[in-house]
């Protein structure tokens, strides 16, 4: 099964937080077929630019993005799906993971309850 993470579930990953548990980290450490988006990176810049994540470190986007994950790209693609989105989930990164996970047909790995009202794969953790 080909896996897409959400954001928070990059960022539990990477500091190695127990809110991930350890099934799922053993699995995003050995699954061939782990994903990142350009948007998740994109997210975390943000964050950390208006202050929602901490500063520290400073280097947060180049770590996720140096993680060993497969990239994942925005296409046009993505760009349309994410648009024509029914408007249950207003978070325009989720939403273009979602509209990704859609596309490519992956399984988006996350904890928001919201995302499963769309008609995608979920591993809840």
């Amino acid at each position: 099964m080909s896996l897409l993470l959400d954001t928070h579930v990059v960022l539990w990953w990477l500091t190695d937080d127990p809110t991930l548990g350890e099934e799922i980290k053993d699995r995003l450490d050995h699954e061939p077929e782990v994903y990142v988006s350009a948007a998740t990176l994109w997210e975390v810049a943000i964050k950390q630019a208006i202050g929602k994540l901490g500063a520290e470190p400073a280097d947060l986007p180049e770590r996720i993005r140096d993680s060993g994950f497969r990239a994942l790209p925005i296409t046009f693609d993505h760009a349309i799906a994410a648009g024509r989105l029914p408007l249950r989930h207003r978070d325009p990164f989720d939403r273009m993971l979602i509209a990704q996970a859609g596309c490519e047909d992956l399984t988006l790995v996350t904890r928001d309850a919201d995302i499963h009202t769309y008609e995608i794969a979920v591993l809840a953790v």
